[in-house]
Protein backbone atom coordinates (compact mmCIF):
# COMPACT_ATOMS: atom_id res chain seq x y z
CA UNK A 1 0.00 0.00 0.00
CA UNK A 2 1.18 3.31 -0.99
CA UNK A 3 0.22 6.98 -0.47
CA UNK A 4 1.28 9.82 -2.40
CA UNK A 5 1.66 13.16 -0.21
CA UNK A 6 -0.29 16.47 -1.32
CA UNK A 7 1.36 18.90 -3.18
CA UNK A 8 1.27 21.58 -0.11
CA UNK A 9 3.11 18.64 2.33
CA UNK A 10 6.42 20.24 2.98
CA UNK A 11 9.23 19.28 -0.33
CA UNK A 12 12.56 18.40 -0.47
CA UNK A 13 12.50 20.21 -4.08
CA UNK A 14 11.14 20.86 -7.21
CA UNK A 15 11.56 19.17 -10.67
CA UNK A 16 11.79 21.15 -14.08
CA UNK A 17 12.17 19.69 -17.92
CA UNK A 18 13.91 22.63 -19.48
CA UNK A 19 12.94 23.41 -22.99
CA UNK A 20 15.37 22.71 -25.44
CA UNK A 21 15.56 23.00 -29.34
CA UNK A 22 16.25 18.97 -30.12
CA UNK A 23 12.51 18.55 -31.15
CA UNK A 24 10.70 21.86 -32.11
CA UNK A 25 13.50 24.04 -32.61
CA UNK A 26 14.77 27.00 -31.65
CA UNK A 27 12.01 29.29 -31.54
CA UNK A 28 10.11 27.23 -29.53
CA UNK A 29 13.29 27.02 -26.38
CA UNK A 30 13.65 30.74 -26.79
CA UNK A 31 9.85 31.77 -26.17
CA UNK A 32 9.78 29.61 -23.28
CA UNK A 33 12.88 30.43 -21.63
CA UNK A 34 11.91 33.54 -20.04
CA UNK A 35 8.84 31.29 -17.89
CA UNK A 36 11.26 28.61 -16.75
CA UNK A 37 13.74 31.61 -15.59
CA UNK A 38 11.01 33.39 -13.52
CA UNK A 39 9.93 29.76 -11.93
CA UNK A 40 13.42 29.20 -10.84
CA UNK A 41 13.78 32.37 -9.16
CA UNK A 42 10.72 31.69 -7.60
CA UNK A 43 11.47 28.28 -6.52
CA UNK A 44 15.10 28.90 -5.33
CA UNK A 45 14.08 31.04 -2.02
CA UNK A 46 11.61 28.09 -0.95
CA UNK A 47 13.40 24.86 -2.03
CA UNK A 48 15.57 22.99 -4.27
CA UNK A 49 15.41 23.05 -7.76
CA UNK A 50 15.95 20.12 -10.15
CA UNK A 51 16.44 21.46 -13.16
CA UNK A 52 16.75 18.24 -16.27
CA UNK A 53 18.99 19.49 -18.87
CA UNK A 54 19.20 17.83 -22.43
CA UNK A 55 23.09 17.98 -22.85
CA UNK A 56 25.78 19.79 -21.16
CA UNK A 57 25.62 22.29 -23.76
CA UNK A 58 21.76 23.25 -22.99
CA UNK A 59 23.12 22.94 -19.13
CA UNK A 60 26.19 25.19 -19.85
CA UNK A 61 23.09 27.65 -21.67
CA UNK A 62 20.77 27.27 -19.13
CA UNK A 63 23.10 28.38 -16.19
CA UNK A 64 24.46 31.63 -18.71
CA UNK A 65 20.34 32.34 -18.54
CA UNK A 66 20.14 32.17 -15.18
CA UNK A 67 23.37 33.93 -14.11
CA UNK A 68 22.26 36.72 -16.75
CA UNK A 69 19.72 37.38 -14.98
CA UNK A 70 20.68 37.32 -11.37
CA UNK A 71 18.92 33.98 -10.07
CA UNK A 72 21.52 32.25 -7.21
CA UNK A 73 22.13 28.71 -8.35
CA UNK A 74 23.00 27.22 -4.64
CA UNK A 75 19.90 25.44 -5.20
CA UNK A 76 20.18 24.77 -8.26
CA UNK A 77 21.29 21.24 -9.26
CA UNK A 78 21.17 19.76 -12.85
CA UNK A 79 20.35 16.25 -14.24
CA UNK A 80 21.27 15.65 -17.87
CA UNK A 81 18.65 13.63 -19.33
CA UNK A 82 17.15 13.82 -22.93
CA UNK A 83 13.69 14.29 -23.00
CA UNK A 84 11.17 14.87 -26.00
CA UNK A 85 9.21 17.93 -24.17
CA UNK A 86 8.66 19.59 -21.16
CA UNK A 87 5.86 18.12 -19.22
CA UNK A 88 6.94 16.70 -16.28
CA UNK A 89 3.89 17.09 -13.95
CA UNK A 90 2.78 13.83 -16.88
CA UNK A 91 5.90 12.36 -17.29
CA UNK A 92 8.02 12.70 -14.48
CA UNK A 93 8.06 10.72 -11.38
CA UNK A 94 5.60 10.30 -8.80
CA UNK A 95 6.70 10.24 -5.49
CA UNK A 96 4.78 8.60 -2.84
CA UNK A 97 5.54 6.35 0.39
CA UNK A 98 5.66 2.87 1.37
CA UNK A 99 4.06 1.21 4.26
CA UNK A 100 6.88 2.39 6.19
CA UNK A 101 6.73 5.70 5.39
CA UNK A 102 9.48 5.93 3.03
CA UNK A 103 9.48 7.89 -0.09
CA UNK A 104 9.72 5.38 -3.32
CA UNK A 105 9.11 6.76 -6.98
CA UNK A 106 5.82 5.31 -9.28
CA UNK A 107 7.14 5.42 -12.51
CA UNK A 108 3.80 4.91 -14.58
CA UNK A 109 3.33 4.82 -18.24
CA UNK A 110 3.54 7.87 -20.74
CA UNK A 111 2.50 7.44 -23.80
CA UNK A 112 2.52 11.23 -25.28
CA UNK A 113 -1.08 11.84 -24.31
CA UNK A 114 -2.54 8.45 -25.96
CA UNK A 115 0.38 8.53 -28.86
CA UNK A 116 -1.37 11.88 -30.25
CA UNK A 117 -0.29 12.95 -34.10
CA UNK A 118 1.11 16.80 -33.83
CA UNK A 119 -1.13 18.27 -36.52
CA UNK A 120 1.26 20.64 -37.91
CA UNK A 121 3.77 18.23 -38.54
CA UNK A 122 1.81 15.32 -38.78
CA UNK A 123 3.94 12.97 -36.74
CA UNK A 124 3.17 11.11 -33.89
CA UNK A 125 4.39 12.69 -30.95
CA UNK A 126 7.47 11.89 -28.89
CA UNK A 127 7.32 10.25 -25.84
CA UNK A 128 10.26 7.46 -25.02
CA UNK A 129 12.71 9.53 -23.97
CA UNK A 130 10.29 11.51 -21.61
CA UNK A 131 8.66 8.25 -20.13
CA UNK A 132 12.22 7.17 -19.06
CA UNK A 133 12.76 9.95 -16.76
CA UNK A 134 11.20 8.58 -13.44
CA UNK A 135 13.44 5.50 -14.41
CA UNK A 136 16.72 7.55 -14.57
CA UNK A 137 16.06 9.77 -11.58
CA UNK A 138 15.13 6.50 -9.29
CA UNK A 139 18.32 5.09 -9.99
CA UNK A 140 20.32 8.61 -9.79
CA UNK A 141 18.95 8.94 -6.26
CA UNK A 142 18.95 5.53 -4.92
CA UNK A 143 15.56 4.86 -4.22
CA UNK A 144 13.16 2.23 -4.86
CA UNK A 145 11.59 2.14 -8.00
CA UNK A 146 8.10 0.85 -8.77
CA UNK A 147 7.49 0.64 -12.05
CA UNK A 148 4.03 0.65 -13.39
CA UNK A 149 4.35 0.60 -17.22
CA UNK A 150 2.25 -2.47 -17.73
CA UNK A 151 -0.29 -1.50 -15.29
CA UNK A 152 -1.59 1.85 -16.09
CA UNK A 153 -0.65 4.89 -18.67
CA UNK A 154 -1.16 8.07 -16.48
CA UNK A 155 -0.41 11.59 -16.73
CA UNK A 156 0.05 13.21 -12.83
CA UNK A 157 -1.77 16.19 -14.57
CA UNK A 158 -4.94 13.48 -15.40
CA UNK A 159 -5.49 13.14 -11.09
CA UNK A 160 -5.89 15.36 -8.14
CA UNK A 161 -5.64 13.77 -4.62
CA UNK A 162 -6.88 15.98 -1.73
CA UNK A 163 -4.17 14.32 0.82
CA UNK A 164 -7.34 12.47 2.57
CA UNK A 165 -8.29 9.90 0.73
CA UNK A 166 -10.31 11.71 -2.19
CA UNK A 167 -9.09 11.14 -6.11
CA UNK A 168 -10.62 13.57 -9.09
CA UNK A 169 -10.21 12.70 -12.42
CA UNK A 170 -11.50 12.84 -16.01
CA UNK A 171 -12.60 9.63 -17.23
CA UNK A 172 -11.61 10.78 -21.12
CA UNK A 173 -7.55 11.44 -19.88
CA UNK A 174 -7.28 7.87 -18.12
CA UNK A 175 -10.11 5.37 -19.52
CA UNK A 176 -9.62 6.33 -23.02
CA UNK A 177 -8.25 3.42 -25.23
CA UNK A 178 -5.15 5.84 -26.36
CA UNK A 179 -4.40 4.94 -22.92
CA UNK A 180 -5.71 2.15 -21.49
CA UNK A 181 -7.67 -0.26 -23.99
CA UNK A 182 -10.73 -1.53 -22.39
CA UNK A 183 -9.50 -0.76 -18.99
CA UNK A 184 -12.85 -0.34 -16.57
CA UNK A 185 -13.39 1.98 -13.98
CA UNK A 186 -13.05 -0.85 -11.24
CA UNK A 187 -10.27 -1.68 -12.44
CA UNK A 188 -8.79 2.11 -12.39
CA UNK A 189 -10.05 2.39 -9.07
CA UNK A 190 -8.32 -1.15 -7.68
CA UNK A 191 -5.17 0.36 -8.92
CA UNK A 192 -5.23 3.90 -7.57
CA UNK A 193 -6.12 2.55 -4.19
CA UNK A 194 -2.65 0.00 -4.23
CA UNK A 195 -0.68 2.78 -5.17
CA UNK A 196 -1.97 6.31 -4.75
CA UNK A 197 -3.59 5.36 -1.07
CA UNK A 198 -7.14 7.09 -2.07
CA UNK A 199 -10.52 5.14 -1.29
CA UNK A 200 -12.85 8.39 -2.54
CA UNK A 201 -13.35 9.11 -6.00
CA UNK A 202 -14.48 12.00 -7.76
CA UNK A 203 -14.84 11.05 -11.42
CA UNK A 204 -16.25 13.46 -14.04
CA UNK A 205 -16.36 12.02 -17.82
CA UNK A 206 -14.34 14.74 -19.26
CA UNK A 207 -14.08 14.87 -22.89
CA UNK A 208 -11.79 12.63 -25.56
CA UNK A 209 -10.09 14.40 -28.50
CA UNK A 210 -10.80 17.89 -26.69
CA UNK A 211 -7.56 18.88 -26.81
CA UNK A 212 -4.32 16.65 -26.89
CA UNK A 213 -4.60 15.94 -23.00
CA UNK A 214 -8.36 15.06 -23.54
CA UNK A 215 -8.73 16.81 -20.72
CA UNK A 216 -7.02 16.99 -17.88
CA UNK A 217 -8.53 17.48 -14.58
CA UNK A 218 -5.61 20.07 -13.52
CA UNK A 219 -6.62 22.97 -15.73
CA UNK A 220 -10.13 23.58 -14.20
CA UNK A 221 -10.35 21.94 -10.84
CA UNK A 222 -7.72 21.74 -8.09
CA UNK A 223 -7.67 20.10 -4.38
CA UNK A 224 -6.69 24.01 -2.83
CA UNK A 225 -6.24 21.68 0.29
CA UNK A 226 -7.83 18.73 1.92
CA UNK A 227 -11.36 20.90 2.25
CA UNK A 228 -11.21 22.97 -0.62
CA UNK A 229 -11.38 22.36 -4.15
CA UNK A 230 -10.73 25.25 -6.40
CA UNK A 231 -12.27 25.95 -9.82
CA UNK A 232 -14.38 28.53 -11.36
CA UNK A 233 -18.04 29.54 -11.94
CA UNK A 234 -20.47 28.02 -14.03
CA UNK A 235 -19.84 29.98 -17.21
CA UNK A 236 -16.41 30.10 -17.27
CA UNK A 237 -16.17 26.74 -16.88
CA UNK A 238 -18.69 26.17 -19.89
CA UNK A 239 -16.07 28.60 -21.79
CA UNK A 240 -13.25 26.25 -20.80
CA UNK A 241 -15.36 23.36 -22.66
CA UNK A 242 -16.52 21.76 -19.47
CA UNK A 243 -19.55 20.05 -19.85
CA UNK A 244 -22.63 21.14 -17.84
CA UNK A 245 -23.09 17.57 -16.71
CA UNK A 246 -19.36 17.70 -15.57
CA UNK A 247 -19.75 20.77 -13.69
CA UNK A 248 -23.20 19.70 -11.83
CA UNK A 249 -20.80 16.48 -10.55
CA UNK A 250 -17.84 18.94 -9.98
CA UNK A 251 -20.24 21.06 -7.64
CA UNK A 252 -21.69 17.99 -5.93
CA UNK A 253 -18.64 16.61 -5.03
CA UNK A 254 -17.81 15.03 -1.22
CA UNK A 255 -14.79 13.89 0.41
CA UNK A 256 -14.16 10.13 1.62
CA UNK A 257 -16.77 11.31 4.78
CA UNK A 258 -19.38 12.08 2.54
CA UNK A 259 -18.96 15.65 3.40
CA UNK A 260 -19.48 18.48 0.81
CA UNK A 261 -15.79 20.50 -0.50
CA UNK A 262 -16.04 23.91 0.60
CA UNK A 263 -15.27 25.72 -3.18
CA UNK A 264 -13.01 28.98 -4.26
CA UNK A 265 -13.45 30.10 -7.67
CA UNK A 266 -11.30 31.85 -10.08
CA UNK A 267 -11.91 33.64 -13.17
CA UNK A 268 -10.55 33.11 -16.50
CA UNK A 269 -8.73 35.95 -17.93
CA UNK A 270 -10.83 39.02 -18.71
CA UNK A 271 -9.37 38.65 -22.57
CA UNK A 272 -8.17 36.24 -25.02
CA UNK A 273 -4.73 35.02 -24.17
CA UNK A 274 -1.88 36.94 -26.91
CA UNK A 275 1.28 35.64 -26.95
CA UNK A 276 4.42 38.26 -26.26
CA UNK A 277 5.02 38.30 -29.86
CA UNK A 278 1.25 39.35 -30.52
CA UNK A 279 -0.47 36.12 -31.38
CA UNK A 280 -3.65 36.14 -30.31
CA UNK A 281 -4.53 32.24 -29.29
CA UNK A 282 -8.19 33.05 -29.65
CA UNK A 283 -9.08 31.83 -26.13
CA UNK A 284 -9.05 32.34 -22.22
CA UNK A 285 -6.65 31.32 -20.17
CA UNK A 286 -7.06 29.29 -16.54
CA UNK A 287 -5.47 30.25 -13.68
CA UNK A 288 -6.00 26.96 -11.76
CA UNK A 289 -3.04 25.88 -12.86
CA UNK A 290 -0.90 26.90 -10.32
CA UNK A 291 1.79 25.00 -8.14
CA UNK A 292 2.06 25.13 -4.92
CA UNK A 293 5.91 25.39 -3.16
CA UNK A 294 6.96 25.75 0.51
CA UNK A 295 6.95 29.20 0.42
CA UNK A 296 5.39 30.22 -2.64
CA UNK A 297 2.44 29.74 -4.99
CA UNK A 298 3.16 30.46 -8.61
CA UNK A 299 0.08 31.52 -10.63
CA UNK A 300 0.18 31.50 -13.80
CA UNK A 301 -0.59 34.71 -15.28
CA UNK A 302 -1.03 35.87 -18.85
CA UNK A 303 -0.80 40.33 -19.02
CA UNK A 304 -4.15 40.41 -17.95
CA UNK A 305 -7.09 42.32 -15.73
CA UNK A 306 -7.57 39.63 -14.19
CA UNK A 307 -4.16 38.24 -12.65
CA UNK A 308 -4.70 40.61 -9.80
CA UNK A 309 -7.93 39.19 -9.43
CA UNK A 310 -6.73 35.47 -9.30
CA UNK A 311 -3.74 35.74 -7.32
CA UNK A 312 -5.36 37.43 -4.59
CA UNK A 313 -7.74 34.62 -4.37
CA UNK A 314 -5.36 32.19 -4.30
CA UNK A 315 -3.39 34.19 -1.83
CA UNK A 316 -6.38 33.87 0.73
CA UNK A 317 -6.15 29.95 0.46
CA UNK A 318 -2.34 29.80 1.43
CA UNK A 319 -1.43 32.64 3.76
CA UNK A 320 1.81 31.12 4.74
CA UNK A 321 2.46 30.99 1.28
CA UNK A 322 3.61 34.46 -0.62
CA UNK A 323 1.60 33.86 -4.22
CA UNK A 324 3.87 35.48 -7.47
CA UNK A 325 2.53 35.43 -11.04
CA UNK A 326 4.80 33.43 -13.93
CA UNK A 327 4.10 34.99 -17.37
CA UNK A 328 2.86 31.88 -18.98
CA UNK A 329 1.39 33.04 -22.54
CA UNK A 330 3.87 31.23 -24.48
CA UNK A 331 3.59 28.14 -22.41
CA UNK A 332 -0.19 28.67 -22.98
CA UNK A 333 -0.01 28.43 -26.46
CA UNK A 334 1.26 24.90 -26.30
CA UNK A 335 -1.11 23.37 -24.15
CA UNK A 336 -0.28 24.23 -20.46
CA UNK A 337 0.48 26.32 -17.59
CA UNK A 338 2.62 26.21 -14.34
CA UNK A 339 1.41 23.29 -13.03
CA UNK A 340 1.55 20.74 -16.09
CA UNK A 341 5.86 21.74 -16.12
CA UNK A 342 6.54 21.27 -12.44
CA UNK A 343 6.82 18.08 -10.02
CA UNK A 344 7.19 18.07 -6.34
CA UNK A 345 9.82 16.14 -4.33
CA UNK A 346 8.73 15.55 -1.08
CA UNK A 347 10.59 16.00 1.86
CA UNK A 348 12.32 12.59 2.80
Amino acid sequence: MFTMPEESELHEGTWLQWPHHYQYGVAYRNSLDATWVSMTRELVSSENVHIIAYNQTEKDRIISLLTAENVPLTNVDFKLYETDDTWIRDNGPIYVRDKNGSLVIEDWGFNGWGNKIDDLSGLLIQSDKCNEIPSKIGSDQGRILIDLNSEMINEGGSVEIDGKGTLMACKSSILNDNRNPGMTQAQAEMIFKKYLGVTNFIWLDGQAGLEITDQHIDGFARFGNSNTIVTMEQNDLLDFDVQQSDIDKLYAAKNKNGNAYTFSKLPLTQNNVVTTNGTDLGYKGSYVNYYIANTKVLVPNYNDPNDATANAIIQTLYPNRTVVGIDVRNLYQNGGMVHCVTQQQPED
